[in-house]
């Protein structure tokens, strides 16, 4: 094989960049990006809510609103709804040194009805409303159930 010489005797310059080998890496690249992105899209559907493992303790205070998952109200252990809750509410909250309202409810009650709650509260007077990280369990439930057909 042959070595052509430039004029002056020298081997000539080569100034091609080889750009065969860039190719082979973006489409590596590109192939990767193509099996990765559909996971991107189902991120969403693998969020969970944390568990609340510490936090302040709620006292029982004397205005304790519950809420089963059923949607049936209670004011401090007492069958009560939404028509005369704002009634009731108002009524405790000059007794009360703090101003403030505990709502426990089950984790399937409806957000609405919580929200209901809170406005009911709002009118009533109080100034701050504690929403009890623990779900009401079937337990107090059941024993919220009982004492509202006693009474």
């Amino acid at each position: 094989m042959a070595i052509k010489l430039n004029a002056d005797g020298k081997k000539p310059v080569f100034n091609e960049i080889n750009i065969t080998p860039l190719t082979d890496i973006f489409l590596v690249l590109l192939i990767i990006m193509m099996v990765i992105a559909p996971s991107f899209q189902s991120l969403d559907k693998n969020i969970t809510i944390p568990e609340i493992n510490s936090g302040i303790s709620i006292e029982e205070k004397n205005s304790t609103v519950s809420l089963t998952k059923e949607g049936e109200l209670f004011l401090n252990g007492q069958k009560t709804d939404y028509d005369r809750l704002e009634g009731e509410l108002a009524s405790l909250v000059g007794s009360l040194e703090k101003k403030e309202v505990v709502v426990k409810a089950d984790e399937k009650a409806k957000s609405s009805d919580i929200l209901k709650i809170m406005h009911c509260a709002q009118s009533a007077g109080f100034e701050k409303l504690v929403v009890a990280g623990e779900p009401l369990s079937k337990k107090e439930q059941k024993e919220l159930k009982k004492q509202g057909e006693l009474q």
